[in-house]
């Protein structure tokens, strides 16, 4: 029998990355996603669906997680469904279902380090198209 187990999801960020390092050293991060999808009733009446996803990014990709992203950052995430169940110190069993990154892809504004070195989304580049807009209305 055939099997898949592949997940590909658009959507944005619920939280800041929480990132963490394994006792060898190896960067784990936590991410919560929303996707969203938009839908008529039988009744005519548009309605929203949201479903939120927790994922798991490792090593570099975890690190770039961190690095760049932040609550509302858009994503593009393909990875696979993972099982995990474990016990808590109070013997209750706990499980869940969340997505291995495979492969992550940041949508939106480019990243931009300024010169005091915070972490912007495109500010320089929308400053930039607007002067040379101004320029050129200018010019004619």
């Amino acid at each position: 029998m055939a099997n898949c187990n592949k997940v590909f999801l658009i959507g944005n960020l619920t939280r800041d990355p929480e990132v963490r390092y394994t006792a060898g050293g190896t960067p784990v991060a936590n991410l919560g996603l929303a996707t969203s999808r938009k839908y008529r009733s039988k009744e005519g009446e548009l309605k929203e669906e949201t479903c939120f996803v927790t994922l798991v990014a490792w090593g570099r990709q975890a690190e770039l997680a961190g690095e760049y992203l932040k609550k509302g950052s858009p994503i593009f995430v393909e990875g696979r469904l993972v099982y995990r169940s474990w016990e808590t110190a109070n013997k209750e069993k706990r499980s869940t279902l969340e997505v291995r990154i495979e492969r992550l892809q940041f949508l939106g504004k480019a990243p931009v380090q300024t010169l005091e070195g915070e972490v912007t989304y495109g500010e320089r580049e929308e400053k930039k198209e607007k002067e040379e807009g101004e320029a050129t209305s200018e010019g004619m």
